[in-house]
């Protein structure tokens, strides 16, 4: 068993500025939250996503968080490289890991060379690599695909396309972690594509879709573990889930001030008594992205791919 981490949120975060943003065909089937309307204007689509996510860096840095900006090659095109939170993830019992990606497109968005130097800078420890499963067409997303409690050691997942329960089981073997996993749907009863869509998880609070988990059982196991925990569960309407109100992060600054960052589309979506139940428990960091979100389907969560340093 690995050592528990101190916290599961961290102060130090990724981000990848953008050299192609825009609407990626290969990932639109399996991600009913991106909108095609609209994006044959290239240029201007790359302009508003680089202006929201330099802002968004600004406003983060602001609040003291350590931010370390990766810059985008133009060259292979990759339209969702702001997402980075798919493709690598750190952690404190030293490992480094890197993932299927289920969009050829994607797969170029890894770099090992930038994993190379987390490793020389931090002193990760193990260098493991998932992208094998792509020749079986299996698939997991890093945490995108996965919300991860590592106090408990706990990995939360909503099967899917992107999620396959084999290379989740994997992960969770090597790393020690107890596998709970889901099915989650839309309106339509598609599979929700990554469970940081309907789900995200901080210090002591839970932000989580119930009703999009139709199954009975799943959907018990799953409250009774975040109760269980120590996490204050606020339920989100499927309504909300379509204003990315699901897709969160809870990081801390160099005081260890703790931040919900969320896009201005999910605070809207809230209601009153959500707002407040989260007041309750964090201060919120609301950040403007609607060109990200409309063209890309994923929000500020899935911008940032977060740094745990070995112990």
């Amino acid at each position: 068993m690995k050592k528990q981490a101190a916290s599961t949120i961290t102060d130090t975060i990724v981000m990848v500025r953008p050299a192609s943003f825009g609407f990626n065909v290969e990932t639109a089937a399996s991600n009913a939250f991106q909108d095609a309307e609209g994006a044959q204007e290239v240029e201007q689509i790359k302009r508003a996503a680089l202006e929201e996510f330099d802002n968004m860096v600004e406003l983060l840095r602001a609040k003291g968080i350590d931010i370390i900006v990766m810059e985008d090659d133009a060259s292979p095109v990759k339209p969702d490289a702001v997402f980075p939170n798919n493709w690598f993830s750190c952690h404190t019992s030293g490992e480094i890991i890197s993932y299927p990606m289920y969009a050829e497109n994607r797969r170029i968005e890894r770099v090992p060379s930038f994993l190379n130097n987390l490793i020389e800078a931090y002193g990760y420890t193990h260098k493991i690599a998932l992208e094998a499963y792509e020749k079986q067409a299996k698939y997991l997303e890093g945490t995108g695909s996965m919300i991860i409690d590592r106090v408990h050691k706990i990995c939360y997942a909503c099967l899917s396309p992107r999620t396959d329960d084999q290379v989740l089981t994997d992960f969770c073997i090597r790393m020690g972690y107890q596998k709970v996993s889901f099915n989650s749907v839309d309106k339509n009863g598609q599979d929700i594509y990554h469970t940081n869509v309907m789900m995200a998880l901080g210090e002591n609070l839970a932000v989580i879709s119930l009703d999009t988990i139709k199954d009975e059982t799943q959907r018990a196991e799953v409250v009774e573990i975040l109760n269980r925990t120590g996490k204050q569960i606020v339920d989100i309407s499927m309504q909300q889930v379509e204003q990315f109100a699901g897709n969160m992060l809870q990081v801390k600054n160099k005081a260890r001030k703790p931040y919900l960052v969320m896009s201005e589309t999910a605070f809207k979506s809230l209601e009153n008594n959500q707002l407040e139940a989260l007041h309750q428990l964090t201060e919120t960091l609301v950040i403007p992205i609607p060109t990200i979100e409309r063209f890309g389907g994923g929000s500020v969560r899935c911008m940032m791919a977060e740094i745990f340093k070995p112990e």
